[in-house]
């Protein structure tokens, strides 16, 4: 059962998502979640620390719908012809974890477009919300990380070319990834359109797949 202090912090993500950071009100955001006011300030002081943590709270489950997505197709693969034990598909594919963690990004789920969007609303609100940046840039260094150390790794196993930066990379393709979602999440561009464009991206910065 979830804590008041994560109803608090669901509800504020939702409403981001709806109607932005600057129509958020702390009284709107107590009545979705059942809790008072006074709760929410108890828990994050002010509106500025409720940002800050919401951010916090829209990387967490971004971190765990990846980890629960990657962890049931490494299953499926296990289970399958060649599973465990055996050399293939179970094995760890450093370039295929990278592709799948980018391409979980662009589906079309209740709880991917709310964190998406809601991501979206607070990193352009970070351009007037100040108190938001050194947050902001803290959780996109992570994720940015994340995937160079997905890119190294695919290089050592030769399943990307070498001689490119790992963090160059990720920096080109994590980007690429939050145009795309802005872009698909505005009606603009077509899911599957953005999928194969970020497919076509990642063969273009890692090459055609294992020597």
């Amino acid at each position: 059962m979830a804590s008041k202090r994560d109803l608090i912090l669901q509800a504020a993500v939702g409403m981001i998502a709806q109607s932005g950071v600057r129509g958020l009100r702390v009284e709107e955001i107590a009545a979705k979640a059942g809790a008072s006011t006074g709760l929410i300030y108890y828990h994050f002081k002010d509106r500025a620390g409720l940002l800050r943590a919401t951010l916090d709270y829209i990387s967490d489950r971004a971190d765990r719908y990846t980890a629960q997505a990657l962890a049931t197709a490494k299953g499926a693969a296990a289970s399958g012809p060649g599973g465990a034990g055996a050399s293939g598909p179970a094995d760890r594919d450093a370039r295929s974890e990278l592709e799948q963690t980018l391409l979980l990004e662009l589906q079309d789920t209740d709880e991917i477009r709310e964190n998406s969007t809601a991501w979206g609303e607070l990193r352009a609100s970070a351009i007037f919300e100040t108190d938001l940046r050194e947050r902001l840039e803290g959780a996109t260094a992570a994720w940015v990380a994340e995937m160079a150390e997905r890119v190294a790794l695919a290089q050592e196993a030769g399943q990307a070319r070498e001689g490119v930066e790992p963090e160059d990379v990720a920096e080109r393709l994590t980007a690429l990834v939050e145009g795309l979602s802005e872009r698909w999440l505005s009606g603009t561009l077509g899911l599957e359109r953005a999928r194969d464009l970020l497919r076509g991206a990642i063969v273009a910065e890692l090459g055609p797949g294992a020597r």
